[in-house]
Parts: structure tokens; C-alpha cells; sequence
């Protein structure tokens, strides 16, 4: 599957004109098709989209979790830019990622259940100045290939996605750097460098984006006078100094078997970080049993106590290409010959050539600052059919004038490492 791998971030697709190499501002071409501002979804089906979600992200934290240091995304992030590639999936390329990202609504539900999620987060928002939470969507297609208006009318009615017109055929370094610079945008300068060198090129015919940002004011606040160096112990027992962070406040807290949790409110009451701390020895088994029934047994049975509190203040960065964990999950057919995204363009031409994800936090006295973007990157296959070709096994090779027929130099390889 490596062959696959020259793509990038967040979910686009589109055609028309804009060249990347004669103007910095790219076409901003949007559907006939509003934004549904008041989509017809029911409590049960948004409750049905949020379960899935958290399914899904447990999933995923699993299969990153088994490498070592910290790890930081945003699944929501994740799961958006995801649906709106899967707006355009057909045949056992759809089945496969409803699998692996857990969608249980069919799509003529799933996507105004994410505009719902989507619009209900953003009112949240506008409740309280001190907290801010912003998520947006972009298309990023190439000038003069033409998209299915059906699938770009679901990306703009359920997802506030416009397409913007690029030229990835003619400066690819140009294109990745606009994309880029929306994103740094749309999370505040926290995300940079969303889509790396040389992941664009000739063939890659969409780009599907998801930003998010969140910033928001912890309801109790710490007082920076209290923060004091202390010990922090390392999973092998090892011990380090950090600056922790204090307060004695009343907060939802609970005991279970393996762990400890506490709940931080943020100002607006409504948003909260959620904190399970396992016991000595303990922290691969609660680890394990990440999942949707542990944290709703922890939530229930949280209970308000006056806690002296300590908490590390830290800042991490994670960044993640998800391709080949997507595929070990279950969806191999999005990255490869087989898969089926007719629904974008109508025909069975476009490939996932990457999943890029990277996620910003920052958690100190004041509160919580937290980004993240997603990119989706779609390639288009030489030709209408791909017979694969892999030259594994000793080979002869020539070089040759092909006008004369002048075999210049000839050679073979028996051991490429040689």
C-alpha cells in the first residue's frame, strides 16, 4: 500500500478554474445548495451519531496507543472529515468505513446528524465569551475536473463545505501552502504545517478539510502563585520534576476499580475535561477497558467532593498519518484500486491517498486551548483500470535510445541492497 501514500489532509473534492501558480488566493466556488441551518434530525439519531463516534475513537486510541509517549487528537475532527469522504463512497468501500468509523445511520440520516452535532457545537459557543469553539470545513479540488453536483450538494448543505479551485498539476508547494495557511487560520496559528512536502502532486484531484478550535476558561481557576515544582512518577516507576499546578475546590469526583477520575468544568458549565487517573501498576488494564460503557459508568457515579487538586500543567503536540491504521482496521479498499468513491465523481477512478491528522493542547492555570485539522487526500488512478506490477524478484533492466534502438547500458539487479 505504500504506493498509495502521496496524499494528505482533510476532506475535499472539486473542478474548475484556478491556478495555483498565477494567483495566492484560490476560486471560492460554492453549491447552489445552502447550508441546512434547521436539518430534521431526531434526539435518537444524534445520540445514535454520537455513540458511533465515541466507538470509533476508542477504536482508534487503541491501535495509537501501543506506540509509547503521549498522544493528543481530536476524533470529532477525525470522524468529520471522514464522513464527508464517505459522502462520495459506493459499494464494499462504503460498508468498510461504516464499519471502522462505526456509522450506524445510513447516509440520508448520518450527514444532517453531523450538521445538527456541528450547528448545536457551535451554539454553545456563542452562550459564553469566554469560551470558544469553532469548526469549519473546505474543499480543496482540482481546476477542470468535474465532481458529482450531488455529492457536492450534501458537503453543502450538511457540512458548510465551499470548494475552492487549485491546480495541483501545476505547483503543487503553492497548493500545499494555501491549504496550510487555511488551517493555520482557522486554529489560530496552533496547527501548522498540516499537509507535509511532497505529499501533493499531479494526481491528486481533492482535498477534504476539517479545522477545529477550542479555547476555553477553566470554571475554577488555578492560581499561578500555587504552582510548585513536583514529582511526577513515569509508568516504569521512574520519577520526574514538572510544575503541578493546585487548588482545593468542590468537584465531581469517583473512585472504581483500577482508577480514580475527577471532572474540571469549564466556565460555560455545560463543557468539561474529564480526568481518569488508573492506580499504581494499574495503567495498561484501564487503559484496556477504554470505552463508551467506562465512561458512562464513571459519569454516573461521579459525585461532588471538596478536593485539594493537583494537576500538571503541559502542552502537547501530536500528529498522526492514518492510512495504514484505517486499513488494518478494517477499510483497506479506501486506499487501493478497489475502492469505490463513485459517488464523488462517478466513476471508480478516485483512491484515499492519505489521512493526515494533527492536534495542538495546552492546559495551564487559565484553562484549556486545544486545536487540531484533518486533511483527506483523494488521487485519481493512471487510466481507468490499474493492473498491479510489483517488480519483487531479481530483474535485468536496459537503457536504450528508443529512436535508434541503441542499447545505451544494460544491467541487472539480483540484491537491491548491494
Amino acid at each position: 500500500m505504500n504506493r498509495f501514500l502521496s496524499i494528505i489532509l482533510a476532506t475535499v473534492t472539486i473542478s474548475f478554474l484556478s491556478m495555483c501558480s498565477s494567483a495566492d488566493t484560490p476560486v471560492v466556488s460554492s453549491s447552489d445548495t445552502p447550508r441546512i441551518t434547521a436539518p430534521d434530525v431526531n434526539e435518537e439519531d444524534l445520540r445514535e451519531l454520537a455513540s458511533g463516534n465515541s466507538s470509533f475513537v476508542f477504536d482508534l486510541y487503541g491501535v495509537l496507543g501501543e506506540e509509547e509517549g503521549n498522544i493528543f487528537l481530536s476524533p470529532y475532527s477525525i470522524s468529520a472529515a471522514l464522513a464527508m469522504t464517505y459522502a462520495g463512497a459506493g459499494g464494499g468501500t462504503e460498508a468498510e468505513m461504516a464499519d471502522v468509523l462505526k456509522f450506524t445511520l445510513p447516509q440520508n440520516l448520518l450527514h444532517p446528524s453531523f450538521n445538527l452535532l456541528d450547528l448545536e457545537l457551535a451554539e454553545i459557543a456563542e452562550e459564553d465569551s469566554t469560551f470558544s469553539l469553532h469548526i469549519v470545513n473546505a474543499l480543496w479540488g482540482q481546476t477542470g475536473y468535474t465532481f458529482l453536483p450531488e455529492f457536492l450538494d450534501v458537503l453543502a448543505a450538511n457540512y458548510g463545505a465551499a470548494v475552492r479551485f487549485l491546480d495541483f498539476s501545476d505547483n503543487t508547494e503553492l497548493c500545499r501552502e494555501i491549504i496550510n495557511e487555511w488551517v493555520m487560520e482557522q486554529t489560530e496559528g496552533r496547527i501548522e504545517d498540516l499537509i507535509p512536502r511532497e505529499l501533493l502532486s499531479s494526481v491528486t484531484k481533492l482535498v477534504l478539510t476539517n479545522a477545529i478550535y477550542f479555547n476555553a476558561q477553566w470554571l475554577f481557576q488555578f492560581d499561578e502563585m500555587g504552582t510548585r515544582e513536583r514529582s511526577f512518577n513515569l509508568i516504569h516507576g521512574e520519577q520526574i520534576t514538572v510544575p503541578m499546578m493546585s487548588q482545593t475546590e468542590h468537584f465531581p469526583t469517583t473512585t472504581g476499580e483500577g482508577y480514580m477520575a475527577v471532572e474540571l468544568p469549564y466556565s460555560n458549565r455545560r463543557s468539561s475535561m474529564l480526568v481518569i487517573v488508573p492506580d499504581e501498576n494499574h495503567f495498561f488494564e484501564v487503559e484496556a477497558c477504554l470505552g463508551n460503557d467506562l465512561i458512562a459508568e464513571i459519569t454516573r457515579s461521579l459525585r461532588d467532593e471538596n478536593l485539594y487538586l493537583t494537576l500538571p500543567r503541559f502542552e502537547t503536540v501530536s500528529a498522526f498519518q492514518l492510512e495504514d491504521v484505517l486499513a488494518e482496521m478494517g477499510m483497506p479498499s479506501a486506499f487501493g484500486v478497489s475502492a469505490d468513491f463513485s459517488g464523488m465523481d462517478g466513476s471508480l477512478s478516485l483512491y484515499i491517498a492519505s489521512v493526515i491528522h494533527k492536534a495542538f493542547v495546552s492546559v495551564d492555570e487559565n484553562g484549556t486551548e486545544a486545536a487540531a485539522a484533518t486533511a483527506v487526500l483523494m488521487e485519481k488512478l493512471n487510466g481507468d483500470s490499474s493492473v498491479e506490477f510489483m517488480i519483487d524478484r531479481p530483474f535485468i533492466y536496459l537503457i536504450r535510445d528508443s529512436g535508434t534502438g541503441t542499447i545505451l547500458f544494460i544491467g541487472r539487479v539480483m540484491n537491491p541492497l548491494e
